[in-house]
């Protein structure tokens, strides 16, 4: 690896890692979670060849996160998918696909869906939080609250179809700018 070539990537590095582990960690079940991920984006951004040819760094880092975090809920799918009960809708499914990398978009983004939170009903703005904001499973709200998986998991299902349609003009907005 050239000199010019390990600065730029060192300066990368140093520019996004808070913001980028934040991010993350904000996604995921655990920090050691979120460190695996970030090493993975930093091997993914090592491995390419033109670094001038990303437009966007942050978009890209920031994209290549949310990939991952993706990968890692639909693993976690795939091995449970003898159990039905265990299927979990995630918070990433409500956030538009081209999610700008720019701290006022995201302050701006958490300020709309905590707008949107406070319109859901108690029961189905509570197992959102609970599972998506503190890292809960379903089941482990099921058994705190003493209600079946079943309706956990209908609660969850229908915040996260209000919570959609909530923020889709939102989510128009950012695509016309």
């Amino acid at each position: 690896m050239s000199t010019g070539r390990k600065t730029s990537i060192t300066s990368v590095i140093k520019s996004y890692s808070n913001r980028l582990f934040g991010f993350i960690r904000g996604r995921v079940r655990s920090e050691e979670d979120a460190e695996d991920i970030l090493q993975d984006v930093w091997v993914s951004l090592n491995n390419v060849i033109d670094l001038g040819g990303i437009e966007n760094i942050g978009a890209w880092l920031f994209q290549n996160a949310r990939n991952r975090i993706v990968d890692g809920y639909r693993k976690q799918k795939e091995d449970t998918l003898d159990d039905p009960l265990s299927e979990e809708l995630d918070a990433l499914s409500i956030m538009p696909d081209e999610f700008p990398d720019d701290e006022f978009f995201t302050d701006l983004f958490w300020q709309e869906l905590m707008a949107a939170l406070d319109e859901l009903p108690e029961k189905q703005r509570d197992v959102f939080v609970l599972n998506e904001l503190e890292g809960l499973t379903l089941q482990e709200i099921a058994n705190s609250k003493g209600e079946s998986l079943k309706t956990v998991i209908s609660r969850k299902r229908y915040a996260v179809q209000a919570l959609r349609k909530q923020l889709q003009n939102f989510y128009e907005e950012l695509n016309d700018l």
